[in-house]
């Protein structure tokens, strides 16, 4: 026969006592700890971005006659056709081509306002008649054929009067890493695109394109009554819309995305020397601050070296060069012609 339980003791089926609950100091000393370590982990990952980006040297040394330091932070923003890190079957992939050598894509002039008003970003098309400073008159892309980084920025601050504070660009490789690192980047197609030179096919509509859809979406010329004003119009798009991806909290705050992004970006772009991590950060807030976003106002053609090129309306040109370099807000008429 069992003993009988001594008096007071629990039966085993019988309601078990409470649970402490952790005091509100013990709380609180949890949240500060992971506070600290989020901390830690931020300003651990910022160093390390901040020692892996690629500077050109000499990029933005000062020349005679160079102008003067203008208000506000402008950056110029250079996508590069270089192949560099494509395989052979990557090219055919995302059919680059073969072309040796190095030019300039894509190139988009950045103002970051010294006040509280929106960002402005402008592209200046790669065929634009301009002076290249002791070559003559060229497409603006061929500055960069014939004297590298520091020559296109030469030829864009002596063309526009806007100092240029930082540079950065952009190859081919490292434009599709970023993009497939984010997980792909919504957007809204306006029309379907067919170009196999680009390696291209869309319907129309919003969609999440891969990096190698990306590549040829700002590429292509097909669309539109003037193709190279609407490649324009793409280009800022899909920056605008990539920078805001990789600015959300889903892709931050998630290791398995950021670091990614941040390896990828950090391999794939080249910046000036002055320029390091916490540049790159304020670069990323203004793209995420929905820029207004225009091209230089043209009209008609003019006849360089190297062929036929896109003349800028001189009028309209200054008026948004000199909103741009006082630190205005470019007037709308302007940025209705662009």
């Amino acid at each position: 026969m069992k003993p009988l339980r001594s008096p007071g003791e629990r039966s085993p089926s019988g309601p078990r006592p409470p649970r402490r609950r952790p005091s509100v100091r013990t709380i609180l000393k949890i949240v500060a700890a992971f506070v600290v370590l989020l901390l830690v982990t931020g300003i651990g990952l910022f160093f390390w971005i901040d020692s892996r980006l690629g500077g050109i040297d000499n990029v933005l040394d000062d020349y005679e006659g160079r102008v003067a330091d203008t208000p506000g932070t402008n950056w110029l923003l250079v996508g590069s056709d270089s192949r560099k890190g494509l395989s052979a079957a990557q090219r055919r992939k995302l059919a680059t081509g073969r072309a040796a050598g190095q030019r300039t894509d894509s190139m988009m002039l950045l103002h970051i306002p010294d006040g509280g008003d929106r960002p402005t970003l402008v592209s200046l098309p790669r065929d634009s008649a301009v002076t290249v400073p002791g070559k003559g008159r060229h497409k603006l892309n061929a500055a960069y054929a014939i004297g590298g980084p520091s020559l296109l920025v030469k030829t864009v601050e002596t063309a526009t009067g806007v100092h240029v504070d930082h540079y950065m660009e952009i190859g081919f490789a490292g434009f599709v890493d970023i993009v497939d690192a984010v997980g792909g980047v919504e957007i809204d197609v306006r029309a379907a695109v067919d170009d196999p030179l680009a390696g291209l096919k869309l319907k129309k509509g919003k969609q999440v394109l891969t990096g190698n859809q990306a590549l040829g979406y700002v590429r292509t010329r097909k669309g539109g009554a003037l193709p190279d004003f609407e490649r324009t119009k793409r280009q800022r798009q899909f920056l605008s819309a990539v920078v805001k991806k990789a600015a959300s909290p889903g892709v931050l705050i998630n290791p398995f995305t950021s670091i990614p992004l941040a390896m990828s970006a950090t391999e794939a772009v080249a910046v000036d020397e002055g320029t390091g991590a916490f540049d790159m950060l304020s670069l990323g807030l203004a793209m995420g601050d929905s820029p207004v976003t225009t091209v230089v106002p043209f009209g008609g053609n003019e006849s360089v070296d190297g062929g036929t090129a896109v003349k800028w309306d001189r009028t309209k040109a200054l008026a948004l060069f000199d909103a741009l370099a006082e630190d205005r807000p470019v007037p709308k008429d302007i940025l209705d012609a662009g």
